[in-house]
């Protein structure tokens, strides 16, 4: 089976809403790549989430679904109470495995599937939150030779996890939250 196609997978808990719209709200509508994000939302439902996502991006934001082929230029959304999996030649998968770091979806569960199917045509954001999540899937897409952004700790709405990336996996880029955006754009002509 092939490799997925070229991506970007981020990731955020508490505050995240509030990155997501500055992130999402400044890529490009053009941007070339498929987007596809797991935030700790609580909630039972992401069709709301990704509605008042799609309101601040120029591009769709849509709930990642099984067996879906992720596509350039759409935002694709982890649903709720499901760890997404991205499998080689790009397609999502679905699963009720146990939690990881607290949490199902897992920033970890995406980035490290996303690591193995993309190889070094992977970008991976980790911006606001309060746990580790992410950290060890940041870490497996720079070991892949893919390139790692993470929001300043101290420009997060909450510190931990970014800082958690950092210690654990470094950083290509650390950037303010502001910076996220125009950077992606920079990397993905």
């Amino acid at each position: 089976m092939s490799s997925a196609p070229p991506a970007v997978v981020m990731g955020c808990s508490a505050g995240g809403m509030g990155a997501l719209r500055t992130v999402l709200g400044g890529l490009s509508s053009n941007f070339p790549r498929a987007v596809v994000v797991v935030c700790h939302t609580g909630s039972e439902d992401v069709t709301t989430f990704c509605e008042l996502l799609e309101l601040a991006s120029a591009l769709p934001v849509r709930e990642a679904r099984e067996r879906q082929s992720m596509a350039p230029g759409v935002v694709h959304m982890a649903p709720s109470g499901y760890h997404l999996l991205l499998e080689r030649g790009g397609r999502f998968s679905l699963s009720v495995d146990e939690r990881v770091s607290f949490a199902r979806p897992a920033i970890d569960v995406l980035f490290e599937t996303a690591a193995s199917a993309c190889g070094k045509d992977l970008i991976g954001v980790v911006m606001t939150g309060a746990n580790n999540d992410g950290a060890a899937g940041l870490r497996a897409i720079r070991r892949r030779g893919g390139v790692a952004i993470v929001q300043d700790p101290l420009d997060a709405q909450a510190s931990a996890m970014p800082q958690a990336a950092i210690e654990t996996a470094g950083a290509d880029h650390v950037v303010p939250l502001e910076g996220i955006a125009p950077l992606l754009n920079r990397l993905c002509p």
